[in-house]
């Protein structure tokens, strides 16, 4: 199996369908957020406050560059607006499988008003409240996800098991 690649927005269940398809294939996940925290060894919040958004897409596009050239098989947790860049896109594309988790905007602000780590590390990107801004970033990047991923898989009603076990099966046929 080579490389999985999960992608979409922020709670739509990246993370932590990864670490559960890491626990069934033995295979390392990586989570290019946690990565780019490592590199900078400063939060997200810190890279978007010091460097703005485009600072931070630069690290992040460097970033997952580098993790994907890597010849091991690993699964990807990507960050949302990771295919906001074409190179990133691309690279994506041609190194692995591209999985596309998708959850309705009122499913995404319930779980990230319930993982108190995303709403303290991850900064707003609009000055929109909460929903409107799930609202907005989700429309200007769906068609980005729709050329970027292989395989969509709607998370709204399912657990991340259950994600995961539809995964594997897809991945089989």
């Amino acid at each position: 199996m080579g490389k999985i690649i999960l992608i979409g927005y922020r709670g739509t269940g990246k993370t932590t369908v990864a670490e559960i398809l890491g626990g069934r294939w033995s295979m390392p996940v990586v989570d290019s957020d946690k990565e780019i925290e490592r590199e900078a060894k400063i939060t997200i919040a810190e890279i978007f406050a010091r460097h703005g958004e485009v600072g931070f897409r630069d690290i992040e596009e460097s970033v997952i560059s580098r993790l994907l050239d890597s010849g091991e098989p690993f699964i990807l947790a990507s960050g949302g607006g990771a295919i906001l860049r074409e190179k990133t896109r691309d690279k994506f594309r041609v190194s692995g499988k591209v999985i596309w988790l998708q959850a309705d905007p009122e499913t995404v602000l319930k779980r990230i008003q319930n993982d108190a780590k995303s709403r303290t590390t991850r900064p707003n990107l609009t000055s929109l409240p909460p929903l409107d801004e799930i609202v907005e970033l989700i429309e200007k990047r769906k068609n980005l996800y729709e050329q970027t991923a292989h395989i969509k898989i709607k998370t709204d009603n399912i657990t991340p098991t259950q994600i995961a076990e539809i995964i594997i099966s897809k991945l089989k046929t």
